[in-house]
């Protein structure tokens, strides 16, 4: 089950976290990986791991902002099989405490980044005519109010509708498009921004924010990864237009 074997799968942000442990994931269910990462070093180690276990994947340096990058990536490619649209930025802040600037900035690569990569995607999946199989990374903050977030829940609420209008327009080019909402997740960037924020008090934070799900922790990369695995699977062939939390009870039991 989960074969990927004969598959070509483009993951975005796959240097670290989430992206990081998908494509190692595909990479060992048979896929051939493409690593889309705008950090080439961190997604080197991502390729090293892959090919260590005797994966196959590759790294392309690619602003996923930029839609000419892009492109220029995808027009490479043989063919697209499965998109995985992982690469994103945060942004903390209220309404007030949201410049242009930072909107720009959340807009550009979460908005902006997902639709460059699903264009190019879909129109190689059409051409296979094979169809293939789209997943977009949105989150909690999507479908509940999380403080000090507003510029990246504006974000995650607009893939979570770009994945509906996707599913719905492609279903006769037999493109499957689904979306994913985990809440915490414990990565890289959770214990920077601990540091950052809370010097001296980061093993008290990281509990308080582990705490924050009913479940009394944060969930595991390799966890969103293995959800991953199944959308984009052919087992899943039955599945579009949906999105699935990931969220140890967050959105339903957090009361």
């Amino acid at each position: 089950m989960f074969d990927l074997i004969g598959k070509k799968a483009v993951i975005t942000g796959g240097g670290s976290g989430i992206g990081k442990a998908i494509a190692i994931v595909f990479a060992s269910q048979g896929a051939e990986v493409h690593v889309l990462e705008l950090r080439e070093a961190a997604a080197q180690e991502t390729l090293t791991e892959i090919k260590a276990a005797g994966g196959i994947a590759h790294v392309h340096k690619c602003n996923v902002a930029v839609q000419s990058e892009v492109k220029a990536v995808f027009n490479t490619l043989s063919k697209v099989d499965i998109l995985v649209n992982n690469a994103g930025i945060a942004h903390v802040g209220n309404l007030e405490h949201t410049t242009e600037e930072d909107l720009d900035r959340i807009y550009q690569v979460n908005v902006k980044g997902a639709y460059n990569c699903l264009q190019a995607a879909v129109a190689r999946m059409k051409e296979s005519g094979e169809g293939g199989a789209i997943l977009n990374l949105s989150s909690i903050a999507a479908q509940v109010g999380i403080p000090d977030r507003f510029a990246y829940s504006m974000s995650k609420g607009a893939m979570h509708a770009m994945t509906l209008s996707v599913a719905k327009d492609y279903l006769a080019s037999n493109i499957r498009c689904n979306s994913i909402s985990p809440a915490r997740v414990h990565t890289p960037f959770v214990d920077g921004f601990i540091s950052k924020n809370y010097p001296g008090k980061e093993k008290e934070m990281f509990e308080k924010l582990s705490k924050t799900q009913p479940i009394g922790r944060m969930a595991r990369p390799e966890e969103v990864a293995a959800l991953a695995l199944f959308l984009c699977s052919d087992e899943a062939g039955f599945i579009t237009g949906c999105d699935y939390p990931i969220d140890g009870g967050f959105i339903k039991l957090n009361n």
